[in-house]
């Protein structure tokens, strides 16, 4: 009796895939590129999978003036993939909202739960993607970075940046430790648009 053949790779025809549709992928627009120095809205974002805080400031050279600042609070009872997808949707609203230029974002750091660790990350992932997608410009910093620009110290405790924080922009209320800790992110941005103009300035 004669073997019918019926393995699916037989029948594979590589010929048909030059003439087949190519599938469309959206390309996002092109990210805002701003001049340095000049006047720049700077969204600063410090994620967490339970609390991600936000802080949003306009910066004009040494001038920094707060805007808007919270915390993203994902509901609880809900799966990790609901959590990102909460996170990613609000990052977004946010950067349709207010259309930050600049976004700056904690660096990932090791932790020693790495649990933990992984968590942080993929609300780290999202937040970024959404600020991407949104067309603006992500960077990154680390925390003893952060704190040594706001503070001068770089092992500085959270309540000292929160201190300098308020100080700075002149807010009258305590901010949440995650809403200070984004705008710290921002304000550290900030200052650091100000030394690349400066230096700029120096070698014209």
């Amino acid at each position: 009796m004669r073997r019918q053949r019926t393995s699916s790779w037989r029948r594979f025809d590589p010929d048909a895939l030059t003439s087949a549709t190519p599938t469309a992928v959206p390309v996002p627009a092109p990210a805002r590129v701003p001049v340095v120095g000049g006047p720049c809205r700077i969204l600063g974002l410090d994620p967490g999978s339970l609390r991600t805080g936000f802080g949003i400031i306009d910066c004009d050279g040494s001038i920094q003036r707060h805007v808007a600042s919270g915390c993203i609070r994902p509901p609880t009872g809900v799966s990790m993939a609901q959590r990102l997808r909460f996170i990613y949707d609000a990052v977004a609203a946010l950067v349709a909202e207010h259309r930050p230029a600049e976004v700056a974002i904690e660096r990932v750091f090791m932790h020693r739960n790495p649990d933990s660790a992984l968590k942080l990350g993929q609300a780290r992932g999202v937040a970024m993607c959404a600020a991407v997608l949104g067309g603006a410009l992500v960077f990154e910093y680390a925390p003893r970075a952060v704190k040594l620009a706001l503070v001068g110290h770089g092992a500085a405790e959270k309540d000292q940046v929160q201190h300098m924080v308020c100080a700075i922009l002149a807010i009258a209320g305590p901010q949440s430790l995650d809403a200070s800790d984004a705008l710290a992110l921002g304000l550290c941005h900030g200052q650091t648009r100000a030394s690349l103009l400066l230096h700029e300035t120096a070698g014209s």
